[in-house]
């Protein structure tokens, strides 16, 4: 890296969804720097899957915690939560 060139702090979102229960998907957890770091390694931890998408956490990030999701990003985490329910499935029916 060259100097006068700053490294741009790591920034992660958690969500939680409960689908008999939630309308949308919630901001558990935000945050920047090392709270990015220890959010990411508790996913890692606990074999959650992770989704690098700088985007999509800068409009994830203005979102209080414990608050829905905004309806513009619904089909961008409908598709990952798809994701994610897919490879459950896929690995709970592994012997």
């Amino acid at each position: 890296m060259s100097a006068g060139k700053k490294k741009k702090s790591k920034s992660a979102v958690a969500l939680n969804y409960v689908q008999d229960r939630d309308a949308a998907p919630k901001v558990t957890a935000k945050g920047e720097g090392l709270v990015a770091e220890r959010i990411i390694a508790l996913a890692k931890e606990n074999d959650i899957p992770i989704k690098e998408d700088p985007d999509l956490v800068q409009v994830l990030s203005q979102v209080d915690l414990n608050r829905e999701i905004p309806p513009t990003v619904y089909h961008v985490v409908a598709e990952l939560l798809a994701f994610v329910y897919k490879l459950n499935h896929k690995y709970q029916n592994q012997p």
